[in-house]
């Protein structure tokens, strides 16, 4: 017997669809189902991925808001014999999103945590780039002002492929900031709405990327997969 068919207890990590709705295993479809609670980043979100596949489990809010003060309610809960799925609004919960949190705690009380594979922005962001992909960082989000320098200056010496996640509003700063760090020839693939109705992929040095979304604002959210420094 699977150990998702059991009647164990446990905390069940399920990856969502970045865009489109299509992106999503039978078996995160049936575990979402089969579960008492479905913890949500957004309720109002999610309940369209749920609507569209019928699932009327019932659901809870769970965001970087109040996961502090929720978890130890929802570790209780799960070691009284419930079964508790954590989704976010898109891709796989831990990722540059809540859940490392919970399953920290579930860990620490020795109760089962479960994450199905699944869909996250970065892997085809990172293998559309056309960079080395055998070996890369992962740095999400930047820091948005303490630090941020810091870290740009330490990864300008990085030789494996770099991967950021970054909003529309903040895109053209942070391209200006690796014009500065990591040199405005330095190859870069930029990815936008992935799986979405406007996907979009541009490849090429920082300088062309720049000019590119100074005449076009930005829109949708973004991967950036910046190739790595030469090797010296």
């Amino acid at each position: 017997m699977d150990s998702d068919q059991d009647n164990t207890s446990k905390l069940y990590l399920v990856p969502t669809p970045i865009g489109n709705l299509e992106d999503i295993t039978l078996r995160a479809i049936r575990i979402l189902k089969e579960v008492d609670l479905i913890l949500a980043e957004d309720t109002r979100t999610s309940s369209k991925l749920l609507r569209h596949y019928g699932i009327e489990t019932p659901m809870m809010s769970h965001h970087m808001h109040n996961e502090h003060k929720m978890t130890e309610r929802i570790t209780d809960r799960i070691a009284g014999g419930e079964k508790i799925a954590l989704i976010t609004d898109a891709g796989t919960p831990g990722i540059s999103d809540p859940g490392f949190l919970l399953t920290r705690a579930c860990i620490e009380k020795g109760l089962e945590v479960e994450c199905l594979p699944g869909a996250t922005a970065f892997v085809p962001a990172l293998v559309n780039s056309g960079f080395p992909s055998d070996k890369f960082v992962f740095e999400g989000f930047l820091p948005l002002k303490k630090g941020r320098q810091t870290r740009l200056k330490k990864l300008a010496e990085e030789t494996r492929t770099i991967i950021f996640y970054e909003s529309p509003h903040k895109l053209n700063k942070t391209l200006d900031q690796f014009a500065v760090y990591f040199g405005e020839d330095r190859l870069v693939s930029v990815s936008r709405e992935l799986t979405k109705m406007f996907e979009e992929t541009l490849r090429g040095k920082i300088s062309y990327i720049k000019q590119h979304f100074l005449k076009n604002p930005p829109k949708g959210e973004f991967v950036i997969i910046l190739k790595g420094a030469d090797k010296k």
